[in-house]
Parts: structure tokens; sequence; C-alpha cells
């Protein structure tokens, strides 16, 4: 059954942002390969302004985050929602709750609506008080607008069922196996293989990139640390203000070349993973399929997908003791029992094998729905 699949809320594709928009690129030419009518909303200042991509359409809607910040994105989703209305979508992919659930009464009735419902936002240190309470709240409202949902984690699923008493559809997160590692990228960042730690991630402090810095400055290594991650937010001024003036720390920006990434990974004597909140992490999945070895911030998501395979930790002494006494000899099982992982659970074909079934199946079931309640007002 071939559907008109709608994806919302990601700054579209192909990705230059994170998680969600890796996702969108992945799960929508897929969807289309098999057949689907697929359409990706895409912010208007996205860099790749072709209207196809991959034999996906794309739209491009204005987006004033540049201009307003935050509040920017509820206008961007809305102007996304208000085109949506128009194209008789079987159903709608919501990505994230965020910004769009705040206009639940402008979902288009006859669509069938599904939340992937991120991690727990609310939870995120960056965020105020009152921040922290519309976000719960916003939660509150895709339970309450959506008609299906995805978790791609055991942990939301299972906190989604404990609080709102509801099903959602666990389907885990994809990532590559990559075998392109190409070690002449290593002198741009002025660095040897094997002799330098790596942290990709958000710059936020909920991704615990300050404790693993402070870990790292107190440490006698003579390695480097490599910092990819766009540092122009006030927490990246913070870091490189605080930590700029020790020669071992590098802060190179954003890299989104996915052999540049791969190949960072490769090479890195650790990779140092500080997630502490949200589903299962984009990031943590690309190092575990570019065999590197893993140091992980000791928190339920993290284990769930690593479990025996990393070192953790919760402070920055812990940190210290990582990189002053393991080496990368001792990860090899660990590094094989990740790729497994990979490649068992997290690979992409089943991953949107499962996608396509569940959307399929979502639609079948809200026009059940629909027959049963018109076949019954019909008898009356």
């Amino acid at each position: 059954m071939a559907l008109k699949i709608g994806i919302l809320s990601t700054r579209g594709i192909p990705n230059h942002y994170g998680g969600f928009e890796q996702l969108a690129e992945y799960l929508s030419a897929g969807l289309a390969e098999r057949g689907h009518e697929v359409i990706v909303y895409s912010s208007h200042r996205h860099p790749y302004k072709e209207k196809k991509w991959n034999n996906v359409s794309l739209v491009f809607c204005y987006d004033p985050e540049d201009k307003i910040g935050s509040a920017g994105q509820f206008i961007y989703d809305f102007n996304c929602l208000l085109d949506a209305r128009k194209r008789n979508f079987d159903a709608l992919l919501i990505l994230g709750y965020t910004s769009m659930s705040i206009w639940k009464a402008l979902f288009p009735q006859k669509s069938t609506i599904i939340f992937n419902m991120d991690g727990l936002e609310w939870k995120r240190n960056k965020y105020s008080s009152s921040v922290k309470k519309f976000l719960l709240y916003a939660e509150k409202l895709a339970v309450k607008s959506g008609d299906h949902f995805i978790s791609d984690s055991p942990v939301i699923k299972t906190y989604l069922k404990n609080k709102y008493n509801i099903q959602s559809e666990y389907i885990a997160y994809g990532a590559e196996i990559r075998n392109d590692e190409d070690e002449s990228i290593l002198p741009y960042y002025q660095i040897e293989k094997f002799n330098y730690y790596l942290i990709v991630a958000r710059i936020e402090p909920e991704n615990n990139i300050e404790m693993i810095l402070d870990g790292f400055i107190a440490s006698k290594t003579d390695k480097k640390i490599i910092v990819v991650g766009n540092m122009s937010n006030k927490f990246g001024k913070h870091l490189t203000t605080k930590f700029g003036g020790d020669q071992r720390i590098v802060f190179p920006g954003t890299v989104y070349d996915k052999k540049t990434k791969h190949s960072l990974c490769f090479y890195c004597a650790m990779y140092f993973h500080g997630h502490s909140t949200g589903g299962t992490n984009p990031s943590l999945l690309e190092a575990m399929g570019s065999s590197a070895p893993i140091a992980s911030h000791k928190n339920d998501f993290n284990k769930e997908v690593l479990g025996d395979d990393a070192f953790y930790f919760s402070n920055a002494n812990e940190i210290t003791n990582i990189i002053e006494n393991k080496v990368r000899e001792q990860t090899g099982m660990m590094i094989e029992n990740n790729l497994r992982k990979i490649h068992e659970y997290h690979n992409w074909t089943d991953i949107i094998n499962h996608y396509e079934k569940f959307i399929v199946y979502c639609y079948n079931q809200k026009n059940l729905e629909r027959n049963i309640y018109f076949k019954g007002y019909a008898s009356k």
C-alpha cells in the first residue's frame, strides 16, 4: 500500500543540524524507494534549495528563528502545518513535539497523526523553570492530540506508559557501520591517530561537556581532546573562555561530512559521550558504528544502548581516572560488541521497514475506526 506521507518538525534535509534531521533523511529516502509519496518540510534558510532530494519532495516554509530566536520554531511549524492542511496526507509523522503540539487544533482531521516523542525535553538543564513547565505542557498536548506514538528508547516507552498510560511503538534509531576512514584528514586538526580524545555533541549543559573537560585538564595526559560542535551559543562561549587556554583542547566547530566524522571517531583513543537526557542519541550510535572505544555518562538511556561495552563516568574525577588508566588495547571486545549491536538492532534497513509497517498500520487503524463510526452513524 503506497501512502502520501508528510514529515514535519525538522529543519529539513539533507541533514545540516541534528538527530531528527538525520532520521528524516534516511527515512524519507527509504520510504520513497519503497513507493510512497514523501514530502519533507524544510526551513527556507536550509542551504539545500532544490525541490527534490533522492525522490523525496521538499517544501520550504518561512522560518524566522534567526531573527527572533526559539519562538521562530513555533512560527515555522505553524507555516508547515498550514501547508500540510492543503495536501491531503494519509499520514503526518511529527518528529518531536516541542513547537508543534500547541497547534493541535490545526491538525488535519483526515490525516493519521504520529508523534515521535523525542526525549524528556522538560528535564534539560539548559531551560529555565518556566520553559520546563511549558515543555511538560507541550508533551501532554502531544499525548492528547496524536493518534499514535513512537519512542526511540525503551526508557521513553516505559515513561509514556507509566505517566500517560499510552502505548508507543519502540523503533530504535539507526546508524551505519562504516569502513571508509581516511587518515589524511587528521593533520587538518593537528592530531595523530589513536593519540587524541573526541567529543561530538550539541554544546548544551546536559551533555556534560564541561564535566568531561574538567576531568581532562586534571589529567596528566599529553593527548589532545577534540570538541566537535557549534560553540556560538552562550554555553559554547563559556566553554571556550574557560578552557581556551589549554593547548590540548581543540574546538574545530561543527562537522557534517559523514566520512570526516567517521574518521575522527575511528582514530580516536576514546570517544566521550556525555549526553544525560533524551532517548537514543544518534552521535553515540555513529561512534559505535565507527569502531570508537567509548566512555559514557552513566544513565539509563546510555546503559540501555551500550550495556557492558563502555567505561562509565558520573563526575570529573572518574573521567580523569579513565584517561589515565584506560587504553585502546583494552577495548577490542567492547568495540566488536558495539558493532554487532549496530548490525543487529540499529541498521537503517530494518528501521525503515519498521517505520513503514507502523505507519501503514496506523493509517489502516484510523480508516477502520472512521468506517466503523460512519457505518454506525448511517444505521441510526
